[in-house]
């Protein structure tokens, strides 16, 4: 899977964690391995103007999908899994305000990082034809995206664990001398 982000928001993002929150939904909702994804970070006068220009609603918000045409015809890179699959493509274009998502989080009490992989999960499933315009969509779309996210922050939590884990086995290791390939031939 290509993921491309371009980071124009001016705020410091770790752009690997959006990168990995986008394949991991991606990875769970089927999508080919050979489609790619664009995630943009603009700031929030950006955002404002394409939410006026593609929404018609005044102000900035936390997340845009601009799918391919054909995503919602099933012919997307894996598209919807009900759908029917169709070959490798770019599934669309998805771009986060982190202004506004750095106020969600506050109000959330959480971490800017977890709102931005929350609205990048988010992104995706508008990307693969889920909406939320009506209960029952919502209902389904905003359960998908609830145990999508929980499965990846539990997984990535799991590797930040084992990589800590490998960094505090080789320091040990170096300490004890065990760090490198050991000399052999008779002591000098």
């Amino acid at each position: 899977m290509g993921i491309e982000i371009a980071n124009e928001s001016g705020t410091v993002i770790p752009e690997a964690s959006i990168a990995a929150a986008a394949r991991f939904a991606m990875d769970r909702l089927g999508v080919s391995p050979l489609a790619e994804l664009s995630v943009l970070l603009v700031g929030s006068g950006v955002m404002a103007d394409l939410h006026q220009r593609w929404m018609d609603l005044p102000g900035p918000t936390d997340v845009m999908a601009f799918p391919m045409d054909d995503a919602e015809e099933g012919g997307l890179a894996g598209g919807r899994p009900d759908s029917p699959s169709g070959g490798p493509a770019l599934l669309g274009d998805i771009v986060l305000c982190p202004e506004v998502a750095t106020e969600q989080a506050a109000a959330a009490g959480h971490a800017l990082l977890d709102e931005l992989q929350l609205l990048t999960v988010h992104g995706v499933l508008h990307l693969l034809g889920y909406d939320h315009a009506e209960p029952a969509e919502e209902r389904e779309m905003f359960a998908l995206q609830d145990g999508i996210l929980a499965e990846f922050q539990r997984a990535d939590l799991a590797n930040r664990r084992r990589i800590a884990q490998r960094d505090a086995d080789t320091r040990l290791l170096g300490v004890v001398g065990l760090d490198g390939p050991q000399e052999s031939g008779p002591p000098g």
